[in-house]
């Protein structure tokens, strides 16, 4: 098999993007201090992949870390960039945004800390765009260079059970600064057990000031990956795992069920 990518990465945030940070669930994740932290201490430029709209980006240049940020949506780039202007000029001139493929891009710098947080790693389908995009952090990466992977660590139970096709209510919901309210839900459509991709919608029913309703969507195709698979890619793409955490609190991978996997790599060569 060839370990060149194929397929073409379109906006699926095109219609998410202004609802990102007011979801509940992402406003009140315990990630940024771990990360901020980790930027902290690398002590030298951080490369993120999936920045998004610089919901741990932008905390780590105001603790003064040289940020460079790299996504795939043009519309959760310019979420950044809104945000980004509401920031002092130092921080500012801290943060560089690049839009761009994970599989593929070349930023002609290298970095001493490269972050995958949240998931982005997960829309990536097929072992040859794994090693692609992971093959190419290493490449960006200075001598001793780390990266930082997060994935989510499948649940058996939820795979086996979780009933697809049904709409669920997630999370409460929340009110956008314009006065909209808006209720999120999401729906697992088809599950490819063969492929460990699932097809995934987030659902946000908008009711405007004025009694108006509307439907938005953000519809997505997501891989999972077991503990053993992630680190025998991320032997094969160069990279040495030294830890691998169940949450940001730094607890052992097996302490929570079923917890988080985020693995803790050094570029090896």
């Amino acid at each position: 098999m060839g370990d060149g990518p194929e397929r073409t990465l379109t906006d699926d945030y095109r219609d998410a993007a202004e609802f990102y940070d007011f979801v509940t669930a992402y406003a009140t994740r315990e990630d940024v201090a771990f990360y901020v932290d980790e930027a902290t201490k690398a002590q030298g430029p951080v490369l993120e992949i999936g920045c998004g709209t610089g919901r741990v980006l932008i905390p780590a240049a105001r603790a003064g870390v040289s940020m460079t940020g790299l996504d795939a949506s043009g519309a959760m780039l310019d979420e950044c960039r809104r945000k980004l202007r509401e920031e002092a000029p130092d921080v500012q001139a801290r943060v560089e945004l690049h839009q761009g493929d994970m599989r593929s891009f070349a930023l002609g710098k290298s970095f001493a800390l490269a972050t995958i947080l949240f998931r982005p790693f997960q829309h990536l389908e097929t072992v040859e765009e794994q090693l692609a995009c992971l093959r190419c952090i290493h490449r960006h990466l200075m001598g001793g260079g780390r990266l930082i992977l997060d994935l989510f660590n499948p649940s058996i139970d939820l795979l086996a059970n979780r009933p697809t096709h049904v709409e669920v209510p997630e999370g409460d919901p929340f009110v956008m600064p314009d006065g909209r309210r808006v209720a999120r839900s999401f729906r697992i459509g088809h599950q490819d057990r063969f492929a460990q991709v699932n097809e995934v919608e987030l659902i946000y029913d908008v009711t405007h000031r004025d009694g108006r309703t509307s439907r938005h969507v953000h519809a997505f195709r997501m891989r999972y990956l077991f503990r053993y698979e992630a680190e025998h890619l991320l032997a094969r793409a160069g990279f040495t795992v030294e830890q691998v955490f169940a949450d940001y609190e730094r607890n052992p991978y097996g302490s929570t069920y079923p917890g988080d996997l985020i693995f803790m790599a050094s570029r090896a060569g």
